[in-house]
């Protein structure tokens, strides 16, 4: 179960909840959909919940760390959870939500975790780092049927790369809309972005 439907995957890390509607607005004339809100400020789970307002955007969690942070942000509206590896007490409570969720993995014996758990879509990070497009189609052999967001390390002239494999939901990325940008209200800066990151798509 996935509600990922776009090739991009904006991870944001937002300090004023203040700027959560600019943003989604941005995002969404730039002609992205979707976005991941990572828990790592005061303001994270405001911000899903301002964003979960707006009808024509999904929003999901990250850096989801606990079941605590489940509720929360679940509470808050996030439609989909990804964590930097793998919790059972995550896992667990993300079922009894029924909120997808999608844990990092950067071995085999982790992917196996996962799918031994019924998960078959996961985060990749950093997947630059760990051998990028080849190390998916060595997982993807080993592992068929199991899909993958890559992030970390990846450039936009990659991203196409990376989106050719079948096996590749989509492609995570903060450069989309730093955190700088957002902080200081940037966000025609942010819409370009967003709009010359799907034009390489194209």
């Amino acid at each position: 179960m996935t509600v990922i439907t776009g090739p991009l995957l904006p991870i944001v890390v937002v300090d004023n909840a203040e700027h959560a509607e600019a943003l989604g607005t941005a995002l969404l004339d730039g002609g992205i959909n979707q976005v991941e809100v990572t828990l790592r400020t005061e303001a994270a789970v405001e911000v899903i919940r301002r964003l979960a307002a707006i009808p024509e955007l999904t929003v999901g969690a990250g850096t989801v760390l606990s079941a605590t942070d489940v509720d929360r942000v679940t509470d808050a509206g996030a439609k989909f959870l990804i964590s930097p590896g793998w919790d059972e007490k995550v896992h667990q409570s993300a079922l009894d939500h029924g909120v997808p969720w999608f844990p990092g993995v950067a071995t085999a014996t982790e992917l196996m975790t996962a799918r031994s758990a019924g998960i078959k879509t996961v985060k990749l990070f950093p997947a630059a780092q760990l051998g990028g497009t080849a190390f998916i189609d060595a997982l993807t052999a080993a592992f068929p049927g199991t899909t993958f967001l890559p992030s970390g390390g990846i450039n936009i002239a990659e991203v196409p790369e990376y989106l050719r494999r079948p096996s590749v939901l989509a492609v995570g990325g903060s450069w989309i809309a730093g955190r700088s940008l957002i902080a200081s209200g940037s966000f025609i800066e942010i819409e370009d972005s967003c709009r010359n990151a799907m034009r390489t798509l194209q």
